[in-house]
């Protein structure tokens, strides 16, 4: 497995620049098997992909293996599968993990996989929105779990805060993301963006691999990449409330080209002299941008801002 880890919050002096995955040599792409297999139970089920849902069905068994592997599972680990589709994914988790919880939001899909695991003891179906479920309500006496998934585009954002802003979050999120949403989460200090503020605080991200669209069935318009995330036991920065602290790093990046004197002064809805006199109290030139601005700093520009 390649992979590339934070050993810090992001934004430190001393980190150095993000360096790609290189796929191993000697690996091809391999979805014929799967995606032969994958078409005949789309046809035996009489079902199709639906786009307003974002279904692609992962047909390559070397993203498969990536995936796998990266999850590092053990017979002790609990797995939470966020869409699993027609259950290729779900079987390997199974194999590996003590017991998965496949959230699936696709009725009858959803109906498929518990016909298919029907006499798995360790595999549980759940039919729902996973946005509208606290993990806490998935895992039941469960309190350390993984979570793994080929994510939907349109959401998978919306999924990576779900879970990393639970109150029981998994002990580490390995997830299929468009490519250039990859790449924004583990970009080098300099070019943060507000998603990856929201992931860094949480925890260590990295791209695992990369993912070519003809590894989906149907095929996607975009590429993908395989990410891991492993999570602190707190947060990267102490942040006395965590709602006010993204308050103002939305604030930050309400208008990302602008100096953040002008930035924040538009999302905190204060003057641009006010907000100069907020970033030199946290010692911050006013004339930075948003995108420059490491963990700590806006950390203490959260501090200062709420007197905390």
């Amino acid at each position: 497995m390649v992979a590339i880890f934070w050993s810090k919050c992001i934004g430190d002096k001393d980190e150095k620049a993000f360096h790609e995955p290189r796929p191993i040599k000697g690996e091809k792409k391999d979805s014929g098997l799967l995606l032969n297999q994958t078409k005949r139970e789309l046809r035996r089920l009489d079902l199709r992909a639906k786009k307003g849902l974002g279904q692609h069905f992962l047909v390559d068994e070397r993203v498969l293996r990536r995936l796998i592997s990266a999850a590092e599972l053990t017979p002790s680990d609990t797995v939470v599968e966020v869409g699993p589709g027609l259950g290729i994914l779900t079987r390997e988790l199974a194999k590996g993990a003590g017991r998965v919880i496949a959230v699936e939001i696709d009725t009858r899909m959803a109906a498929a996989l518990q016909e298919t695991f029907a006499l798995w003891s360790n595999v549980t179906i759940i039919n729902t929105d996973v946005l509208e479920r606290d993990p806490a309500s998935l895992l039941g006496v469960e309190t350390h779990y993984k979570v793994i998934g080929t994510l939907p585009y349109y959401i998978a954002t919306a999924v990576l805060r779900h879970f990393l802003e639970a109150q029981i979050k998994p002990h580490s999120i390995v997830v299929t993301l468009q490519k250039e949403v990859a790449q924004a989460i583990v970009a080098p200090p300099g070019k943060m963006s507000l998603l990856s503020v929201s992931v860094r605080l949480y925890g260590k991200p990295a791209i695992v691999d990369y993912i070519p669209a003809q590894s989906f069935h149907p095929q996607p318009k975009v590429d993908s990449a395989i990410v891991r995330i492993d999570l602190y036991q707190s947060p990267c920065v102490a942040v006395a409330d965590e709602a006010k602290f993204f308050s103002v790093v939305r604030a930050g990046f309400s208008a990302p080209r602008k100096q953040l004197r002008n930035s924040l002064a538009l999302g905190l809805e204060m003057t641009p002299g006010e907000a100069a006199a907020l970033l030199e109290e946290a010692g911050i030139s006013h004339k930075r941008r948003a995108e420059t601005l490491s963990l700590e700093e806006w950390a203490r520009v959260h501090r200062v801002f709420f007197q905390t």
